[in-house]
């Protein structure tokens, strides 16, 4: 007897096939099926027209899912498009996560259950304003480096490690198996990377190899033929999509497209069509107009095009996982705001009563003919007022508590945040030399990963300390590197810091050895000379008989930090440089009774200590503003 992996096994795997599609036949049930011919889309025997949009499940709290899931509907969309972002589900090697933001397959599910198709973006590399492109950090501590997106043995093999786990969860979700998900996409804009298609064979063989040969595969590169000629990979009948300018004449650069694709595979596609752009701290916020942009969607699709806004919604960059940007050299960075907004039809908070939303909504229904699907009722949003903080401690008095000793690194010389096991925050740099100050130790306390580059050649982005470091022409060794921890932060106000100073000074005895004694006499030393990082704690109550409602975190009159409630990482706040002044908290992050709101500022707090819970968003903050 041939074993069921053997080819007795896939005879009667095939049979089975057969008789499946026969009864399906029988019945009266035409399989599912979606593909490419004619230069259109086909879904189960019918022309179909993509009216897509982003809306990224790794940027909503996973309670609003559908409800941002059922505004894009309204909007007369009928497929999502979505990231799948490796750092996300493989924080550390091995190590899975598909749990609360990251069960993507709840999120596939919810979209099936709601009607929608999906276009499915499973990267290796997504690049979308996400920390390093989507890729794990700890791939910067590989040696020999790894050369990322390219047909580097080592990389592949972390790849199909990758995809080993995600793809198998997929397969059963497509479209032809009974899912939501009609194509798949290889990378994302890599022909304005790189030429390198033996990686990119790679990865459709790889794809090929857990999603089978049904399956759309497609890539999405700028209109414009040296970015369509290093991306598309038409010998492996893959389809390429086309992004550009929003403006743009489109179909000059769908005729361009075609001399990409295999003859009659060219389906006319924007995969991404931009509803408006992205915003680094320090300019002004990104927006787009509302009729401009109504009337480029139009010259797509009511000549039967296909595109897919990009953003449909954009969401929230929460916690340290904002991506960032650098000019024509590695030195020019500019870090992403907390919020992705986006300029989207749908706001960050889940508006649709805006101008971009209503028009781009009448054109669709115009060139569509698309029933116009009621709107969800609104998310309500409360003020809930001032919240007075109180100073819980400074940095040096507790960092050993935000500390764990286990974790210390000690090296001669200063290592990455990588090398160190930081992947995102805050690390502390210690190490002695023989000044003619006071103390003979120097810290370096605001080192800060402000979110690492995901887009173009300088994407191998560690962070931390990269070099030697010298004083007066003195090479320090000795190094101790403390990754801070924020997990406990609710449990601040309990650590008593004053008193345990004086406990550690009089005892002489650390955890860390002497290097903590001196960096806590240093605190006292500069307390009220120095603008050393500090912790505030604030608490606001929600009556138990009222609902719990969306609100914003106002910052003006701050300087830089990260804010926390109850215990989760709603972001940075840079009110000093803008032009973000507030915080986006969705409901389900509060709770009824006391909420605790804590703030690691970097600089200096508000004079008066105070921040302000409102209704509505606040992009005015910044020296010009």
């Amino acid at each position: 007897m041939a074993s069921a992996g053997g080819f007795g096994g896939l005879s009667l795997l095939l049979a089975l096939s057969l008789c499946s599609a026969l009864a399906s036949t029988v019945h009266g049930e035409a399989p599912r099926r979606f593909w490419i011919e004619d230069d259109a889309f086909w879904k189960d025997g019918a022309p179909f027209q993509i009216v897509g949009g982003d809306v990224h499940y790794f940027r909503i709290v996973p309670e609003y899912w559908k409800d941002r899931l059922l505004r894009a509907k309204a909007l007369g969309l009928n497929t999502i498009q979505t990231y799948v972002p490796w750092n996300l589900h493989e924080p550390e090697p091995q190590s899975w996560e598909f749990k609360g933001f990251a069960d993507i397959e709840s999120y596939l599910r919810l979209a099936q259950e709601l009607e929608m198709l999906v276009m499915l973006r499973v990267g290796p590399y997504i690049c979308g304003e996400w920390d390093l492109g989507g890729f794990p950090p700890w791939l910067l501590t590989i040696e020999p480096a790894l050369k990322l997106r390219s047909s580097d043995a080592t990389y592949l093999s972390l790849v199909e490690r990758w995809w080993r786990v995600l793809l198998p969860k997929v397969a059963p979700l497509l479209y032809e198996n009974g899912g939501p998900i009609i194509m798949v996409q290889i990378e994302n804009e890599f022909g304005s990377f790189g030429d390198d298609k033996n990686y990119l064979h790679y990865l459709v063989q790889l794809a090929r190899r857990y999603l089978g040969n049904d399956i759309v595969l497609y890539t999405t590169d700028g209109g414009t033929t040296n970015t369509l000629k290093n991306g598309a990979i038409l010998q492996d009948d893959v389809f390429a999509a086309v992004d550009f300018s929003t403006g743009d004449d489109p179909w000059p650069i769908f005729r361009l497209q075609k001399k990409y694709n295999l003859p009659g595979k060219s389906a006319p596609l924007s995969a991404e069509f931009y509803t408006g752009w992205l915003t680094h701290w320090g300019e002004s916020i990104a927006t787009t107009d509302a009729s401009s942009t109504a009337k480029a969607l139009k010259s797509i699709l009511c000549r039967n095009g296909s595109a897919v806004l990009y953003m449909a919604h954009g969401g929230t960059n929460f916690g340290f996982y904002n991506g960032a940007n650098t000019g024509q050299t590695e030195y020019e960075y500019k870090a992403d705001l907390t919020s992705y907004d986006y300029d989207a039809p749908i706001k960050e908070h889940g508006d649709v009563h805006n101008p971009k939303y209503k028009a781009l909504r009448r054109v669709i229904h115009e060139c569509t003919g698309t029933p116009l699907h009621p709107l969800p009722a609104d998310i309500e949003r409360a003020s809930y007022g001032l919240v007075k903080l109180q100073k819980v401690a400074s940095f040096f008095d507790i960092f050993d508590k935000i500390c764990d000793p286990l974790k210390v690194a000690v090296s001669e010389q200063p290592l990455s945040m990588e090398l160190t096991g930081q992947m995102f925050g805050f690390l502390l740099y210690v190490s002695e030399y023989q000044g003619k100050g006071p103390y003979s130790i120097l810290s370096i306390p605001k080192v800060e990963n402000m979110g690492r580059v995901n887009y173009g050649p300088y994407i191998f982005d560690q962070k931390g300390i990269l070099s030697t470091v010298e004083i007066d022409g003195v090479t320090l060794h000795h190094w101790k590197m403390y990754p801070l921890s924020f997990n406990l932060l609710e449990n601040l106000s309990k650590f008593q810091p004053i008193q345990q100073i004086t406990d550690a000074r009089a005892s002489k005895v650390s955890s860390h050895g002497g290097s903590q004694n001196k960096l806590r006499d240093l605190s006292f030393y500069l307390n009220g000379k120095s603008e050393e990082p500090e912790f505030y704690e604030g608490h606001f109550h929600i009556d138990s008989n009222s609902t719990v409602k969306d609100t914003f975190i106002s910052f003006r009159g701050w300087n830089k930090g990260v804010a926390f409630v109850n215990n989760f990482n709603i972001g940075r706040f840079w009110p000093v440089t803008g032009p973000q002044c507030a915080l986006y908290v969705p409901a389900p992050i509060l709770r009824s009774g006391d909420n605790i709101v804590v703030i690691f500022e970097l600089h200096g707090p508000n004079p008066e200590r105070t921040i302000n819970l409102v209704e509505d968003p606040d992009f005015t903050c910044g020296p010009n503003r």
